[in-house]
């Protein structure tokens, strides 16, 4: 064999200049390429206008999405500067947009606090973007200047008047680097709303021009975080009936908690840092637990309610609690460009002190509210007791954490969970000719026996005790709530496969509830899908067609006529012989799977309460107002 020989020396050094970086390696600095990077281009834009808002020169921002797909982004705060950085021989708006470390966030004066803490916010949307205009308004002159895929076509230049001042940055994201330039109008109305409440005051404005006519919301809350949390509990049944709310200033940081609690028992705590959704939690999220299960320990006993031997977790006293806690730092220590956990270790300490006092004054003068707050979390204790023991039986009986899978799951002999799928199927009946039907090196087939359990309103104790989920839990290996590790999740794929009727749709959404509320990464990382079997099979001698709805069946009729042809309606999947299922439902080449996606965990979980919480007037209410949308009615 001839020896190859390859030498290294300077010349093989490359130096990434400029933006450069930026386009090779995106995912550093967004995250990622998908829908989700994509989305995070008119974040880091908005959180410029954001900084503008907490230095208070910001009082309205605005958000379109033009009809060419594009995205402009505006806000009448004082302008990027216009002067000429001397060192770079180049005015301060064109430094900003492409240099990677450059802005008012370093200790300049020019912020005090901020979101974009990196400074390659912005230059990294200029980077990623096929051409973006940038315009400011300032001295009662406008000033533009445009780029190409980061490189400026000329100078900043001034192009006219102006009678305000401010920034508008309009940009179209390169296809060349991102799967997707489909900006969606909901996800980023759920962002910008979000910022409207964490910014008292602050009128956030979002259009979409590429329907017709033009989707248009304005977001503006007088109440702050206080409104947020009152939304976010306007489905539930409260035990307070007003929110409580608390804030403390340091030095260097701000602190703002609002917190309600409602007959629910799960939580709902949104942690932001310099309106940052920090979904990771951090320091300051840590500093609120400790202090509400202290406080709430502490109180329990003081009033007598409890034994001092008593002692409720952290668990106890979040049941059913609803809280946004809303921090803003002058050095905030983010992990990563995304930012999406909190590190400063100050905050621990400045969050648990302030909510020590906060709460714990309003336990004091509150106490016909305090006493009925404790003795819920002691409910909420005995349930906990009770699921443990449930657990701990189930453990016992090889339910949970055993390699013992369920007796009537038929797995999968490739043990890579990459290549791995399980169908959750309604019925024995349809179990039997999926398991005939599947590929059984990668698909596994679990059959459910009638309808799970409404985890919505049930603890945890009478979900564990559910044969039907036990079995699913078992199966996917990876732990549910706190225990949830994806490392364990033995299948990359899991499908949802149900009759197409009202039974198999209310399966459905009972399977999504319980992915929801106690395995909810699952959705979040793409895990779950629903089957689409057939509605119809046509058949004309050996010749079969089939129709996944009307739409195209009709389409069909029109193009060959109606003459000839024997119509089958599938109203459930026992009906279909395994090769049939195969060939419709579960063969990867011919199949379609809807993956289920949660791009707004906020409106998420309040559609599942109202959908299926204890609140049938809230269903009665839903039902009318959406009523007249139905176009197929399958009686």
């Amino acid at each position: 064999m001839e020896e190859v020989k390859h030498s290294y020396n300077a010349t093989d050094i490359q130096v990434l200049e400029g933006l450069d970086p930026v386009r090779k390696r995106p995912g550093m600095y967004i995250g990622s390429t998908d829908a989700r990077g994509l989305h995070h281009l008119v974040t880091e834009v908005v959180d410029n206008s954001i900084d503008e808002a907490l230095a208070g020169y910001c009082t309205h921002i605005s958000v379109e999405i033009l009809s060419d797909g594009a995205v402009r982004v505006t806000d009448n705060g004082r302008g990027i500067p216009v002067g000429v950085i001397e060192k770079e021989g180049k005015s301060a708006v064109e430094v900003v947009l492409t240099k990677l470390h450059a802005g008012g966030k370093f200790g300049s004066g020019g912020y005090k606090i901020s979101g974009g803490l990196h400074g390659v916010g912005v230059s990294c949307v200029n980077a990623l973007s096929e051409w973006l205009v940038a315009e400011v308004r300032q001295g009662g002159k406008l000033y533009r200047i445009r780029f190409n895929r980061g490189v400026a076509e000329r100078p900043l230049a001034e192009v006219g008047t102006a009678g305000d001042t401010g920034t508008t940055i309009t940009f179209y994201p390169d296809g060349d680097i991102f799967e997707t330039l489909d900006f969606n109008y909901d996800t980023m109305k759920s962002r910008l709303r979000e910022l409207a409440y964490l910014n008292k005051g602050l009128t956030i404005e979002i259009a979409d021009e590429r329907v017709e006519p033009a989707r248009r919301e304005v977001f503006c809350y007088e109440g702050g975080i206080v409104s947020f949390v009152e939304s976010l509990n306007r489905n539930k049944e409260t035990i307070f009936e007003n929110v409580v709310y608390f804030d403390a200033q340091y030095v260097d940081s701000e602190i703002e908690v609002a917190m309600q609690y409602n007959d629910s028992y799960t939580d709902t705590i949104l942690a932001f840092a310099n309106n940052i959704n920090t979904e990771e939690g951090g320091t300051h999220l840590d500093g609120f637990k400790a202090a509400i299960t202290k406080v709430i320990n502490d109180y329990g006993r003081k009033a007598g309610i409890l034994k001092e031997s008593d002692k409720l977790s952290g668990e106890d006293v979040r049941e059913g609690l609803t809280a946004v806690i809303s921090v803003k730092l002058a050095e905030p220590q983010f992990e990563g460009q995304t930012k999406t956990k909190l590190g400063n270790s100050s905050m621990r300490a400045a969050v648990a002190k302030s909510v020590t006092e906060g709460l714990g004054t309003y336990l004091e003068e509150h106490p016909r509210e305090a006493k009925e707050l404790v003795l819920k979390t002691v409910t909420a204790q005995r349930a906990r007791e009770a699921a443990r023991a449930a657990r701990e039986t189930a453990r016992r009986k090889s339910a949970l954490e055993s390699t013992t899978l369920p007796g009537k799951l038929a797995d999968c002999t490739d043990k890579d969970p990459k290549a791995c799928e399980i169908y959750l199927v309604e019925g024995d009946s349809a179990g039997g000719s999926a398991k005939q039907g599947r590929d059984r090196r990668f698909q596994a087939i679990l059959p459910l026996r009638g309808k799970i359990l409404n985890v919505e309103k049930a603890r945890l104790h009478k979900v564990l005790e559910n044969e039907e989920i036990k079995a699913m839990i078992t199966a996917f290996g990876c732990g549910i709530n706190a225990d949830y590790d994806e490392s364990k999740l033995r299948y990359d794929r899991i499908i949802c496969m149900t009759d197409a009727d009202v039974d198999g749709s209310h399966i459905r959404i009972l399977m999504l509830t319980f992915f929801f509320r106690f395995m909810r990464p699952l959705i979040e990382n793409g895990h779950v899908y629903i089957a689409q079997p057939p509605l119809y099979k046509l058949a004309r001698g050996k010749q079969e067609w089939y129709f996944y709805d009307d739409d195209a069946l009709n389409a069909f009729y029109e193009e060959n006529g109606r003459k000839g042809y024997d119509l089958q309606r599938y109203k459930g999947l026992g009906e279909m012989n395994p090769e049939q299922l195969w060939e419709t439902t579960m063969d990867p080449k011919s199949r379609t799977l809807l993956r289920v996606t949660m791009e707004d965990a906020i409106s998420a979980d309040e559609m599942f309460s109202v959908l299926m919480g204890e609140q049938p007037e809230l269903r009665r209410a839903f039902i009318e107002e959406n009523a007249k949308l139905v176009e197929e009615l399958d009686v």
